[in-house]
């Protein structure tokens, strides 16, 4: 558009539409990626529970040890890829005895856990 002085540009109402549609566009995309990322969290939470579960059934396997029998992490680090768990959201993982499933306390909400609810596989 040729303006008054002869130089070209966009006019106020021009440049309001595309700052609508900008903020429209975000409106619809943030929400989808907290989703996301919230859900990737949860899911890497999971993996960690699986992954103490499993160690946890090969230590009492090669160990002789029955249900009932505690462990915790330590014990269960030469049957852990890296020798650990690591956390993603700040999360703690309990053990518990072999024969009950562990699980995690965290201090975020993610996805249907709220923040004092602990995550156990399903």
């Amino acid at each position: 558009m040729r303006t008054k002085t002869g130089g070209y540009g966009f006019t106020i109402v021009e440049l309001m539409i595309v700052v609508a549609v900008i903020g429209l566009l975000l409106a619809l995309a943030i929400p989808n990626f907290v989703k996301s990322r919230d859900a990737a969290q949860l899911n890497s939470v999971y993996n960690n529970l699986r992954m103490i579960e499993t160690a946890k059934d090969q230590w009492a396997i090669e160990n002789k040890k029955g249900t009932g029998e505690p462990t915790d992490l330590p014990t269960l680090s030469d049957y852990l890829k890296g020798g650990t768990i690591k956390s993603v959201v700040s999360e703690v993982y309990e053990v518990n005895v072999i024969g009950s499933p562990a699980y995690a306390t965290h201090t975020v909400t993610l996805g249907t856990y709220l923040a004092s609810d602990p995550i156990s596989v399903p």
